[in-house]
């Protein structure tokens, strides 16, 4: 017994010691190491709430053995060592650093627990970004809020075949929503309300260019991308113009209906081309 509170004595008699002290920094600069290591996710964004889904890494300083990698469950929770189910849904990294390391403390299991929490994850919040983009697909909400624009831009951005407008479909409990948003116009509208926020589960779909169709007398005929208020006469000057042979005159367009029939009808130089129109000029009889 007496030996045993000797040695209790020079420990506390250690204390405040240079010796001491560096042993603390070595202590503190390797728990930093080992959770950079085994860390392996990421620091989640400021603001970033935790959801189902999501797959998190959660360490407790100077206790190895409550290291763990686990996904949040539908309902929000974690199962913890000692703890049992955690409630983390709806919190932030650093909210349920502060749930477990309370809960820690008030089980009596460590008293001054130090928590880290890293997301390896992001899985609770994700768009669809498909359609007319360069890398189509399911993307994750990593920041606490993302606007169109930078969902666009994650996607790689619009390809040449994309039209200049766009459909955002959100679910919602009276059904679907759709919101058709022309890209030119975003940047126009104040404080831009036009660019609207994603939120989890929404899809961003960017329909093919609209076309229209000519051929007969024009130099180059073929497919054309059609362009907003666009007349007859700007869909000839595309296909580099009438060859010497053609003529106005007999100007025909094919245009289907909401049916899908398909109708003839005469037309102008100032008539307005539609998507998917087919136009026909004649060649001159004199």
């Amino acid at each position: 017994m007496t030996q045993r509170w000797f040695v209790v004595d020079k420990a506390q008699n250690y204390r405040g010691t240079p010796v001491y002290q560096m042993i603390n920094i070595i202590r503190t600069c390797t728990w930093l190491i080992l959770t950079l290591v085994c860390a392996e996710g990421f620091a989640a964004p400021k603001g970033y709430v935790l959801g189902p889904g999501d797959t998190v890494k959660i360490s407790v300083y100077q206790n190895p053995e409550m290291l763990i990698e686990t996904r949040i469950s539908e309902v929000g929770s974690i199962t913890f060592p000692l703890l049992g189910p955690v409630e983390v849904g709806g919190l932030t990294s650093a909210q349920a650093e502060i749930r477990i390391a309370a809960l820690l403390k008030s089980g009596g299991f460590v008293p001054r627990a130090q928590v880290n929490v890293f997301v390896m994850q992001f899985r609770s919040r994700q768009v669809s970004i498909l359609g007319q983009v360069k890398n189509p697909g399911r993307y994750a909400i990593e920041e606490p809020s993302i606007r169109l624009t930078d969902a666009l831009a994650i996607a790689g951005g619009i390809a040449a075949t994309g039209a200049e407008t766009v459909t955002v479909i959100r679910g919602g409990e009276s059904g679907d929503q759709r919101l058709e948003i022309e890209l030119l116009g975003l940047f126009d509208a104040p404080n831009q309300s036009k660019n609207i926020e994603l939120g989890n589960g929404d899809t961003v779909f960017v329909p093919r260019i609209p076309v229209f169709y000519i051929y007969g007398e024009v130099q180059r005929p073929g497919a054309y991308r059609l362009e907003r208020r666009m007349t007859v006469m700007q869909a000839v000057s595309l296909a580099s113009g009438l060859t010497q042979r053609g003529s106005e005159k007999g100007l025909r367009i094919v245009r289907r209906n909401a049916a899908g029939a398909s109708k003839a009808f005469g037309a102008s130089m100032e008539d307005f081309v539609l998507q998917d129109d087919v136009i026909y000029l004649k060649e001159s009889l004199f």
